[in-house]
């Protein structure tokens, strides 16, 4: 993949990131990793930046640090997936596409919950 394709699957993904801080159901974290991912390929000016930024520096270095994930950010991932399979349901989705969508729900959300919870989000919020 070129430089300019990580360069703007990084910025959408901040841009994701961003919507997620202030939409409760959108996930932050899970965007901004990719982010990270992305700039470290294409740009370490735009890496550098994500990686001191106020709001979402602390969710990338506690995921490069201790592999975690903020305790909202588990429970809104969580929440966000049973809504899904909820809506799949009540669409009346092929049952097929309902037992994927379980399968790989409960997938993500077993490596969800089985991640330690961040330390400095939660230090932050004592």
């Amino acid at each position: 993949m070129s430089r300019g394709l990580w360069r703007v699957l990084g910025l959408l993904a901040v841009v994701c990131g961003a919507a997620g801080v202030v939409l409760p159901l959108v996930p932050t974290t899970p965007f901004l990793l990719l982010a990270a991912f992305a700039f470290a390929r294409s740009s370490p000016r735009l890496e550098a930046w994500l990686l001191h930024h106020r709001v979402f520096a602390p969710m990338i270095h506690d995921w490069r640090r201790y592999g975690a994930i903020p305790r909202v950010a588990k429970i809104s991932a969580v929440a966000l997936m049973a809504a899904t399979l909820g809506g799949s349901i009540l669409l009346g989705l092929a049952w097929w596409i309902v037992v994927v969508h379980t399968v790989v729900l409960i997938g993500v959300a077993t490596f969800v919950l089985s991640r330690p919870s961040s330390p400095s989000h939660d230090a932050q919020r004592l």
